[in-house]
């Protein structure tokens, strides 16, 4: 048992603090995203007669109301890091701004431990920030950080100020989030699986979830009442990696017991659906207990792409899922394609057939920047086009990697395959790639 897992166990009556820090990066969307790790941990620590308490920065940061119960998120223009600084692009802070998370804290009781979370590894930006106010806030208090930063770039995450890092999974017994938590949420968040059964070349999820396991449908059905009961949440977006692999012994008996427990409410899919497990039982059960938003995880008709993704589908099968999900009933706007770019070995012309394969399909392709994951095949691939990326997390934003650093393919390029994608262009520029990567990272 690790360190960490035996302080959790035997802590009772502490006063302890969640923090989900801002957001330091190009780009920021609330895509249904709520810190689930951080979430359970709470309810745990809670359960054993802790009292918990929940500072989220993206949340306060919250500006105005967007469809499906997401929300627009405050950002304020702050100076670009030292090794992204020749990017000619305005870098932000999502979320709440020093001073209003400053005094969110200084209205917390003083915790006995405080908790950060972590995301993705280029937004260590934020992570790092935070822990710096909490620490003149709350000179004293031991901080912790977990998270996916944490857990994949554990000697980086020592530089944060945090007293104790999470690098391996928590050997404990987890049962709800604590998303009650949260006030005016007006969407939940739920996972019915952990982990992932595919080895995709350049995903983490088997680094951070070793086994596949679901989850005790008595579990997740309790675990949607406590957000959704409320009445003012009436959108649910399912996070699972893996969503439909064994559904009908799984997936279908929760989504039904979901929809009836739950009528009116609206379901999402942000992460991808592979396309194999689709037909038309399965558009027809999506579409009759209330799905609106589908991603379908398609990501490249290139046979040789195909294979790094661990062959999980086929053009055959997308075109067979697509056809399905129409024939249900939905529309070319509910079924968004994700399509890789940028993933090193992958060439620009492989990244346009696929967009045009989809849309001859009648898809609807969403491009999905590459962003090199530590511990995976494809970030080896990708030290090896910017040796920096080992030493330096930011190098790996997707906003910029495959773009302007790695000279996979340049702005423009990206830019036209982003066009053609939304049907606005149908030629895709022909001005050459970057010689010269150090006109953007020295």
């Amino acid at each position: 048992m690790s360190e960490l897992s035996s302080l959790f166990r035997e802590m009772t009556g502490a006063v302890v603090l969640g923090v989900n820090p801002p957001v330091h990066d190009f780009t920021f969307f609330d895509l249904w995203a709520k810190p689930l790790g951080l979430l359970f941990l709470l309810d745990y620590l809670r359960e054993r007669g802790n009292r918990v308490f929940l500072a989220d920065c993206i949340f306060e940061g919250r500006t105005g109301e967007l469809s499906f119960g997401r929300n627009a998120i405050r950002k304020t223009e702050i100076p670009k890091p030292a090794c992204l600084a020749a990017i000619p692009r305005r870098y932000h802070r999502f979320g709440l701004g020093e001073e209003d998370f400053r005094t969110l804290l200084e209205s917390c009781p003083v915790p006995d431990y405080i908790l950060v979370t972590s995301m993705m590894t280029y937004w260590y930006g934020g992570v790092f920030s935070c822990i710096d106010t909490l620490r003149q806030v709350f000179p004293r208090v031991p901080v912790i950080l977990g998270g996916i930063y944490a857990r994949l770039c554990p000697d980086h995450a020592k530089r944060s100020g945090a007293d104790m890092i999470q690098t391996e999974p928590l050997d404990l017994e987890f049962s709800l989030p604590a998303t009650d938590l949260y006030r005016g949420l007006r969407y939940g968040v739920l996972a019915t699986t952990f982990g992932c059964p595919f080895r995709c070349e350049y995903c983490a999820s088997r680094l951070l979830e070793p086994s596949y396991r679901r989850r005790d449908p008595g579990l997740v059905l309790k675990d949607a009442a406590r957000q959704l009961s409320g009445g003012g949440a009436k959108d649910l977006a399912f996070y699972d990696d893996a969503l439909l692999v064994g559904k009908e012994r799984h997936f279908y008996p929760l989504l039904e017991a979901l929809n009836k427990r739950h009528p009116g409410t609206r379901f999402h899919s942000p992460n991808g659906l592979h396309v194999r497990e689709i037909d038309d039982e399965c558009a027809e059960m999506l579409k009759k207990r209330g799905f609106e938003t589908l991603r379908l995880s398609f990501e490249s008709s290139d046979p040789e792409m195909q294979r790094r993704g661990s062959d999980k589908t086929s053009d055959e099968e997308y075109v067979a899922a697509l056809a399905s999900l129409r024939k249900a009933g939905f529309s070319g706007g509910q079924l968004e394609t994700y399509i890789l770019a940028g993933v090193p070995g992958q060439s620009v012309e492989s990244v346009e057939r696929s967009i045009r394969f989809v849309l001859e399909h009648g898809g609807n392709p969403k491009i999905a920047e590459f962003s090199p994951v530590p511990g995976t095949p494809s970030f080896r691939r990708a030290a090896e086009l910017l040796p920096g990326l080992t030493d330096e997390p930011l190098l790996s934003n997707k906003t910029v990697y495959s773009s302007y650093l790695a000279g996979n393919m340049s702005p423009t390029e990206l830019q036209a395959l982003k066009d053609l994608a939304k049907g606005q262009r149908e030629e895709r520029s022909k001005k050459p790639k970057f010689a010269k990567r150090t006109a953007y990272y020295p």
